[in-house]
């Protein structure tokens, strides 16, 4: 009985395991819609689509190897922002969203099928982390790793909060958690980037 029980057991941490493990569905291209800028469309096979992890929302994570390319993407990626939604800066690499992204951008966008007329483009009211103030929005996360994404040569949008994270430490032993983001907005203009 006790043999049982415990493959039991067993059985059941595997599978909570295995759950843990698909929080997300990744597909290792960039299935961002038609209506994005033409400018992006090469940069689907550097990209990965992900879809949840708890309401169905879309994050697309694009890698960058080049300052060139990232420079000439920058542009077109900032005007999928929602207006007045912030860019989160996280230092490279990042590993929250299961990958190992050393330089990049994440895009997160509203939840699938929402209706903007019930939840517009706008902050939650009330919330302490920033992940759920703005679900409701497309923001950008930037990978900073100083090289291929430089602040001193990326321009952020002076009408824009920036949330800086490179410094966030999560607690000693705790996974990485992209939604669970205890900071606070500083001005563009106390950017890093001197804006």
């Amino acid at each position: 009985m006790n043999r049982t029980l415990l493959s039991f057991a067993a059985v059941a941490v595997l599978a909570g395991a295995c759950v843990v493990q698909a929080v997300y569905i990744v597909d290792n291209r960039g299935n961002w819609p038609a209506t994005w800028p033409k400018e992006l469309e090469p940069l689907r096979t550097q990209a990965r689509t992900l879809r949840g992890p708890v309401v169905e929302e879309m994050a697309y994570e694009i890698r960058f190897n080049d300052r060139a390319q990232f420079q000439s993407a920058w542009p077109h990626l900032l005007s999928l922002k929602s207006n007045k939604a912030p860019i989160f800066l996280e230092r490279g690499p990042y590993t929250a969203l299961g990958g190992n992204l050393k330089a990049g951008v994440v895009v997160h966008t509203p939840p699938i099928g929402a209706d903007k007329r019930m939840t517009p483009e706008t902050p939650i009211p009330g919330q302490s982390n920033p992940g759920a103030t703005w679900m409701n929005t497309t923001y950008i996360v930037l990978i900073v790793d100083g090289d291929v994404i430089d602040l001193n040569h990326t321009h952020l949008p002076p009408d824009t909060p920036i949330i800086d994270e490179r410094d966030v430490q999560p607690p000693r032993g705790a996974p990485p958690a992209p939604q669970t983001r205890p900071s606070t907005a500083a001005p563009a203009s106390a950017s890093p980037a001197g804006r």
